[in-house]
């Protein structure tokens, strides 16, 4: 008999190499056909619900790593809280309307302009519908379990019609109203934009300072003055209607080279030094509001500009008197309507000077500027012409700069309910914290909704005109059109008359003849998606509103928070969720925004391919992603090797349980030793935190608790020792039967805890654990328990881990003065302060020596002067020796009674004893030594 087949070696059939790209798809299959996230929902029937509501992305190409960031986060929370005793679906959506569809058909050679446009919109839900399909692939290849087979889609009827009954009822408040305003207009879009879909890049930008002469100055001013303004858009001079000046500001007149300016006071010395004056006479001083109601001359065309107050006039830059169009700016448009200016646009819908520009009819209107100056230079208006850098808004999907351009369009009135959403955001648990003041100051600070756009594809306006030009917003006509909707899609407003569109019998007083015409436009994009507490949430039984959590990138706070927010508080008077987490943005290893055109994208499918998809999905949940998280293919590498020592710490523990029977040898808790106790005080803690965890949403610090405990705790000291136990003791002792209840016990809550995070891998262990579900995620999460005396023995053994690693150091030492190779070779002597020694005793009937991994352990009495060349701590001193005597062939320790069995000369008396206990065939046919050979 050999002396290994004495041994309880650990055997499983759980791999040490995970194969996770090729295994994966495995689980994944087996989940699907059995049904698991149905069976998970099936069980929580009746519990409390935590609904995760899905922000849609966008169906149009492959997923990226920002797409893998957020939908493992919402995995690994549904998940958690399915486990945990929660009725959490999770309902995957899509939005599937707007411009970058219709990209895609014209990069493909389709025009919209040639085709009946129900054709066309034809064609667009079938490319969103094939991105979709494409898209589930990809998220399914992650591991996301849901309700994949019924997502919600922003184009199906059934959403279609909710989101119109969500306009018809925000109409009938009269929240939603038609006006010429200056709104974001992208000429590359040939569309509005709202704010979200607006983001900013530097720019190198003409900027001018012009002089309006005076021509009534009301007393105070001679026509031989001028008013100078400042600047960066000359090409909107030829739109100018007045001039705004702050009613508080003071302002001077000064006399430079013989003529007369007026600028405000405090900028006076930064206005001349732009200009170049050399020492301007001030001849006089004047308030704001002595000059309302003045009247200048506009520098190219005859006609007045208006001088007027308004508190919108900063010193920030510039001169104090502010040009204004009231076509193209937000204040512009709002002081010119309450001094009774006109609103028009000086460009049309491509970006062109129109017929309101005279004499730069057909220009485009960046091209435009250079003719502005030099027709100013030529009149004598143009004091300076310069150039600087600065943020200028780009339409975010073509890349091109937009303009305020005023057009009329159909407006949601957020004034008219301001105050009751900041009301609600207040009851909002925001994650990020700051997330709510983000939020509040959007909406305290933002103007109307500007929710038309002139586009193709999308939920068309449910409004009619009738022939006297009346738009038609009735509840009556609004529910008839979401009930074709509802049975035949969007599409049927464009296959049909608008009377077909209309209720049977219908009738207006603006239309004697019974003739009526219908909207063109279609609704922002952000009124789709910020409609889906309706479409989705409200639509299904099986789901909550409002949501328990919207999760999505901190863009959002301007976007899908922002809309959802106001149709939510507009339609029901209640926030859509209760709470929000956002979260960065991943960047590459630089700091540089991830795209194609730079070649630093890291697609998942090239992860999965070469790690995994659980390597991805460990990566998210050991990143702080509450700010920008940076990924490279390094980042990849280390958290393969961080996956790595995950499983093969759980993989030790179940082949040193393959023959524990959970319900027959399980130890009690009062018949475990001191240390057993400890490491299950340690596993309850961790159980503890990572609910904590898992609730607040701290994926990092789930990820950090359990890998400490599986790395420090676990590999690094209870099972480094445990060899000398569950391999060198009677399979069924006492002491072997101790520690597998340990890792059996940890396992299982192990597994659990993790299974949210890593459910490959997790419901690859499960089978091994021998537990009633059939799978983990089928499981309830591990609960942590109240135990007596927690805190002694937590004090205790933290004290016994500080001195180990007293003599750790102490081993090391003596191991680069060569005194010993292993620390099997060692002996021990501790000499101990009082401290120490009450320490050490206290630790019951744990085995020092077997837990230091020496061969010889003692302890000199307390005052016991250590010599010379014992190591020094601060709790006593540690000698290390050699130790006395031979290897045990069987344990590996160093003893001085090997041989003391004459049956087993190669065993110490420890192993002799075990041997021949258990093995009596080895007693009648003796062992085969390795050193015999």
């Amino acid at each position: 008999m050999k002396v290994k087949d004495t041994l309880n070696l650990g055997k499983t059939a759980f791999p040490m190499r995970g194969n996770l790209p090729n295994r994966e798809p495995d689980f994944q299959k087996d989940w699907e056909e059995n049904h698991v996230y149905q069976q998970r929902q099936k069980l929580n029937q009746g519990r409390p619900a935590f609904v995760l509501h899905d922000g849609p992305p966008f169906a149009n190409g492959d997923i990226h790593m920002g797409h893998a960031l957020n939908k493992i986060s919402k995995d690994i929370i549904s998940r958690y809280h399915a486990m945990a005793g929660y009725y959490s679906p999770y309902v995957p959506g899509w939005d599937t309307h707007g411009l970058p569809i219709e990209q895609q058909l014209a990069k493909q050679g389709i025009k919209r302009k040639e085709m009946a446009m129900a054709d066309y919109r034809e064609l667009c839900r079938q490319f969103a519908m094939k991105e979709i399909d494409r898209q589930r692939t990809e998220f399914k290849r992650l591991g996301v379990a849901g309700d994949w087979d019924h997502p919600y889609i922003t184009l199906l009827p059934e959403f279609e019609a909710a989101e119109v009954r969500v306009f018809g009822e925000m109409a009938e408040k009269g929240y939603i109203y038609h006006g010429l305003k200056p709104v974001y207009w992208s000429w590359s879009s040939e569309s509005t934009l709202a704010e979200a879909e607006v983001e900013y890049k530097d720019v190198k930008s003409p900027s001018i300072y012009v002089a309006f002469q005076v021509k009534d100055g009301k007393g105070i001013l001679d026509d031989d003055t001028a008013l100078i303004i400042w600047t960066t858009t000359p090409w909107t001079i030829p739109a100018n209607r007045g001039i705004a000046v702050n009613p508080k500001f003071e302002y001077s007149q000064v006399a430079v080279d013989g003529k007369k300016y007026v600028v405000a006071s405090e900028m006076l010395n930064r206005v001349a030094e732009d200009l170049g004056w050399d020492a301007p006479e001030v001849l006089k001083t004047f308030k704001g509001v002595d000059m309302d109601n003045m009247v200048a001359r506009h520098p190219l065309y005859d006609r007045d500009s208006l001088v007027m107050n308004a508190n919108h006039v900063t010193l920030d830059a510039g001169t104090g008197l502010v040009h204004t169009a009231p076509g193209h700016g937000e204040d512009d448009y709002n002081v010119g309507v309450r001094y009774g200016l006109p609103v028009e646009s000086v460009v049309d819908a491509k970006g062109y000077m129109n017929e309101n520009a005279p004499g730069f009819e057909g220009v485009f209107y960046d091209d435009a500027n250079k003719m502005v100056t030099e027709q100013l230079t030529a009149k004598g208006a143009l004091l300076k012409l310069d150039f600087f850098t600065h943020s200028y808004p780009h339409d975010w999907r073509t890349k091109k700069p937009v303009i305020y351009r005023a057009t009329t369009q159909w407006f949601a009135s957020v004034a008219s309910f301001r105050d009751q959403i900041l009301d609600q955001i207040e009851k909002v648990n925001f994650t990020p914290s700051w997330g709510k003041t983000r939020l509040y100051n959007m909406i305290r600070d933002r103007g109307d909704w500007v929710i038309s756009r002139q586009r193709a594809w999308g939920v068309p306006l449910p409004i009619f005109y009738a022939e006297d030009g009346t738009p038609i917003l009735e509840k009556e006509t609004i529910d008839h059109v979401a009930d074709l909707f509802g049975q035949y899609g969007s599409n049927v407003w464009f296959e049909r008359e608008a009377k077909d569109l209309l209720p049977e019998g219908y009738t207006h007083p603006g239309s004697p003849n019974g003739e009526f015409t219908k909207e063109t436009d279609i609704m922002d994009v952000w009124f789709d998606s910020g409609s889906s507490w309706a479409g989705c949430l409200k639509g299904r039984d099986d789901l909550a509103y409002p949501a328990s959590l919207y999760l999505e990138g901190s863009d959002q706070y301007r976007g899908w928070f922002n809309s959802s927010l106001i149709t939510s508080v507009a339609v029901n008077g209640v926030a859509p969720y209760k709470g929000i987490l956002s979260q960065g943005f991943t960047l590459d290893s630089k700091g540089q925004k991830m795209s194609k055109s730079l070649g630093n994208v890291i697609a998942p499918e090239k992860v999965e391919k070469q790690y995994g998809a659980e390597i991805i999905r460990l990566w998210v949940a050991s990143v702080d992603s509450s700010s920008d998280v940076r990924v490279s293919m390094d980042n990849f590498a280390q958290t393969s090797e961080a996956y790595r020592k995950i499983r093969n710490t759980m993989r030790f523990m179940l082949a040193n349980t393959t023959d524990f029977d959970a319900a027959m040898d399980t130890v009690a808790w009062d018949d475990l030793g001191d240390v057993d106790r400890y490491m299950l005080v340690r596993l309850n803690q961790v159980v503890r935190d990572a609910h904590a965890d898992y609730v607040k949403y701290d994926f990092s610090s789930v990820e950090k608790v359990i890998s400490a405990y599986l790395v420090n705790d676990l590999s690094a000291f209870y099972l480094d020792f445990a060899k000398d136990v569950v391999y060198i003791e009677a399979a069924d002792s006492l002491k072997r039967r101790r520690m597998q209840t340990v890792m059996y016990q940890a396992l299982v809550a192990l597994t659990q805890m993790l299974t949210p995070i890593l459910p490959h891998t997790m419901e690859e262990i499960w089978p091994f654990l021998n537990r009633q579900e059939d799978y983990a995620f089928l499981s309830d999460m591990p609960e942590a328990r109240t135990i007596d005396g927690e805190d002694d023995i937590l004090n205790r053994w933290h004290a016994f881990m500080d001195f180990r690693s007293d003599v750790a150091k102490a081993l090391e030492e003596a191991r680069d003065a060569k005194l010993i190779g292993k620390s099997m070779e060692a002996k021990v002597t501790v000499y101990p302060t009082q401290q120490l020694a009450d320490l050490l005793a206290s630790l019951g009937d744990s085995d020092v020596m077997q837990m230091l991994i020496v061969s010889g352990f003692s302890q000199a009495a307390v005052g016991t002067a250590a010599p010379a060349e014992a190591l020094t701590f601060k709790d006593g001193a540690v000698l290390v020796e050699h130790a006395d005597g031979d290897v045990c062939e069987r344990c590996r320790m160093t003893r001085t009674d090997v041989g003391t069995d004459d049956a087993f000369p190669t065993l110490c008396a420890r192993c002799a004893a075990i041997v021949r206990d258990n093995f009596p065939e080895a007693v009648a046919e003796g062992l085969e030594s390795k050193q015999s050979k």
